[in-house]
């Protein structure tokens, strides 16, 4: 059995474990509960042993030794890696807080980025290495960036929920933020989704966004089909804004308290951001000298890591400095991994430049 066995087999448990969390949190039912966390560890099991068995076939490929051969030089890699990362900091906090509800809203994250790839046809070949990821620098600049990544989607996922159980007015500014917010994820992951589904095409990720994406429906050829389409969309945003209430009611059933929450979500930004700042702009800026002869050139990615890190900045300094707290600085961790995930995916699939050998 090869490392794509076990991919296979925890993307599958981290899938079903969505499931089966989503069901805890409507039915609250224990037994259910620990089903769904024996699933997410044996998930987690399979992924690490995945893992490992891949960091061999890419040493015993590259001849480079184990140490140098990790396996995180492409975008199947790199993602596979995130939601390890992800997983991990998930199952802490789990049993730290003995709390089984934050899977419904953490695991899912891992599912749509497992689903991803198996829907974009990203390759998940194991490839010779460009020059410039051929660098002692590797396996501490991106491994640190994707361990950061994954604190900033928990407390992406903290955040939310805060703002979910501290609001109840629908005119209230972070009531609308958090409802359109989920509403515009929803009308997205359900637009890629058909999208994938009609077109059935195997190609690069960034070939499918240029050629494909949205094309049966806001890009729509058809007229109709795109009012349509703006009409379902809105009619989503209503609906999440307007029946938004009924999660604050789900949550507030379980021994989840606002405190907690932003609790979660301080730690999560205070571990990821040194993280970041050293691994992700730091050792990426020594990489960029050793691999292209300059710190920093302004590239797409180095930019908006910039943008991302300014965020995080904004977040701690808004908390420490000034004693905010709650509502406030929810609404920026949101904001924050909306930036994650641009500075990752967006950058790389949407735009060119030094980092573009990332999206194959």
């Amino acid at each position: 059995m090869d490392s794509s066995f076990f991919f296979g087999l925890s993307t599958m448990a981290y899938i079903g474990a969505m499931m089966i969390y989503i069901t805890y949190v409507f039915f609250k039912k224990e037994q259910v509960g620990v089903v769904a966390t024996t699933v997410t560890i044996f998930g987690f099991i399979a992924h690490t042993l995945a893992i490992i068995i891949r960091w061999k076939e890419f040493a015993d490929l590259s001849g480079m030794g184990f140490i140098r051969s990790a396996p995180l030089t492409n975008l199947y890699e790199s993602l596979t890696f995130f939601v390890w990362c992800l997983i991990l900091g998930y199952l802490v906090i789990e049993f730290r807080f003995r709390n089984r509800s934050f899977g419904a809203f953490i695991t899912p994250i891992a599912g749509l980025a497992l689903a991803f790839i198996d829907l974009t046809g990203v390759s998940k070949e194991i490839q010779p290495l460009v020059p410039a990821l051929k660098s002692n620098w590797l396996l501490a600049h991106v491994t640190m960036s994707f361990i950061a990544y994954a604190a900033f989607a928990l407390s992406f996922s903290t955040g939310l929920m805060y703002l979910i159980m501290e609001t109840e007015k629908k005119n209230e500014p972070a009531y609308i933020f958090w409802t359109l917010t989920f509403g515009i994820f929803a009308v997205l992951f359900v637009t890629m989704g058909i999208d994938f589904l009609t077109f059935q095409v195997k190609v690069r990720p960034e070939i499918f966004i240029h050629s494909y994406l949205f094309r049966t429906s806001f890009l729509n050829p058809a007229v109709v089909v795109k009012i349509l389409s703006w009409a379902l969309a809105g009619t989503t945003l209503f609906l999440a804004w307007r029946y938004g209430h009924i999660l604050r009611t789900l949550l507030v059933k379980f021994s989840i308290t606002p405190d907690m929450l932003d609790e979660i979500t301080y730690k999560s930004i205070a571990v990821g951001f040194p993280i970041f700042t050293l691994g992700g702009l730091v050792f990426g800026a020594i990489w960029a000298n050793k691999a292209w002869g300059v710190y920093w050139s302004w590239d797409p990615k180095e930019t908006w890591s910039l943008i991302t890190w300014f965020i995080y900045a904004f977040y701690l300094h808004g908390r420490m400095v000034r004693g905010w707290k709650g509502k406030k600085v929810a609404i920026v961790a949101v904001i924050g991994f909306t930036a994650v995930i641009f500075t990752y995916l967006g950058v790389n699939l949407l735009l060119s430049g030094l980092h573009a050998y990332g999206s194959r």
